[in-house]
């Protein structure tokens, strides 16, 4: 198996772990993959992965010139490098992979991490959604071959454009040993600091919690999420962390004693969303806190991993942590589901969902 692979991403790659594991698992099985991303001022060196890795520098760090910017440079990236299969990344990199792929008359495939307009921060922007909207509409349609993180997702994509994308789920790679029933007094939130993620109903909550919080991530909320932390004098009891590698990330995560993965309800995004996180938290035996919403609750109908809020508010989310703290029989039913799910749901059976997809290309 030869295939050359071509992945676009807009990140700068080392922290992608969705990425990672489809890189690695077909570099395995015997294709030729590049991963390509962004190469910004504060980006650490390349980690060394059994795949290649390409980074295009960009002036402007963010915006609409950064995606101005970064779509053009790499469509005359892709143009020139040699390549069977062209993989667009979500929607901020699908018109470069459409027009190089069509030019070139090579194959496409599309890879929705999410509902990219039902973002809240494209959905709260009336003219950016408008923009994007027209993109998705146009693009997507052409991209025949796709698949996405859940099936409320593609079942979005099939209503609304006509395609029939696989869905492969964003679980991690099952490692016997990587998880720990004994636990560190610190909660934890780990993944991207982005709007929509509920930090304004967090940093107020832990005010009413003792139990010091972890923030390991960064994003386009970081500023606000300081200034939450200032506002509610909680200084204290929130370190933020930074963005921490894969590996030194899962070490702290199984020694979490609880983990959040919050959503407004602001955008279908948000609503039908399966963060990485979640699986993440209950493949390290670390029960969490999570939204109501449809996908999880689907998830964690059969065997609960999460206690699910009802409510979204500062109050609630405080007593719920203390009593999932303060109750030791659910927080070892919690672990032991943990220990089960991480069994069903792992990338060792989505990888074989993977391989088959691009098997089915050649």
């Amino acid at each position: 198996m030869n295939k050359r692979v071509i992945f676009s991403v807009t990140n700068d790659l080392n922290h992608d772990q969705r990425m990672e594991r489809i890189c690695t698992s077909l570099a395995n099985a015997g294709y030729r993959v590049t991963l390509v991303g962004v190469l910004h001022r504060s980006s650490n060196p390349l980690r060394d992965k059994p795949f290649r890795q390409q980074r295009l520098r960009v002036f402007f760090p963010s915006g609409k010139l950064f995606y101005l910017e970064y779509n053009l440079r790499l469509f005359f990236w892709l143009l020139f490098q040699p390549a069977d299969l062209f993989c667009a990344i979500d929607l901020d990199t699908i018109m470069p992979n459409f027009w190089v792929s069509f030019l070139r008359r090579k194959q496409r495939v599309y890879d929705a991490h999410e509902l990219f307009c039902e973002m809240k921060e494209v959905v709260s922007r009336p003219i950016i959604h408008k923009i994007w909207s027209a993109i998705e509409s146009w693009y997507l349609p052409r991209f025949k071959y796709g698949y996405t993180v859940n099936q409320v997702i593609a079942e979005i994509f099939n209503k609304k454009y006509g395609v029939n994308y696989r869905v492969i789920r964003n679980s991690p790679v099952l490692i016997e040993e990587a998880f720990s029933i004994e636990k560190d007094n610190y909660l934890l939130y780990q993944g991207a600091v982005n709007e929509g993620r509920a930090f304004e109903v967090l940093i107020p909550a832990m005010q009413w919690i003792d139990t010091p919080l972890w923030i390991c991530g960064d994003g386009n909320f970081m500023e606000q999420t300081r200034e939450l932390v200032r506002k509610y004098g909680v200084e204290d009891k929130v370190v933020f962390k930074g963005r921490i590698l894969p590996e030194q990330l899962r070490k702290i995560t199984m020694r979490a004693k609880l983990g959040f993965t919050l959503f407004e309800k602001k955008g279908l995004n948000n609503y039908y969303s399966l963060a990485n996180r979640f699986f993440d938290y209950f493949h390290a035996a670390t029960p969490q806190v999570c939204v109501n919403y449809p996908v999880y609750a689907r998830l964690n109908k059969e065997a609960p991993v999460a206690v699910l809020l009802d409510e979204l508010s500062p109050e609630y989310l405080a007593r719920t942590v203390k009593g999932l703290l303060n109750d030791a029989s659910l927080y070892r039913q919690l672990q032991e589901n943990c220990l089960r799910l991480r069994q069903e749901l792992n990338w060792q059976k989505e990888q074989a969902i993977l391989l088959d997809f691009y098997h089915q290309m050649d």
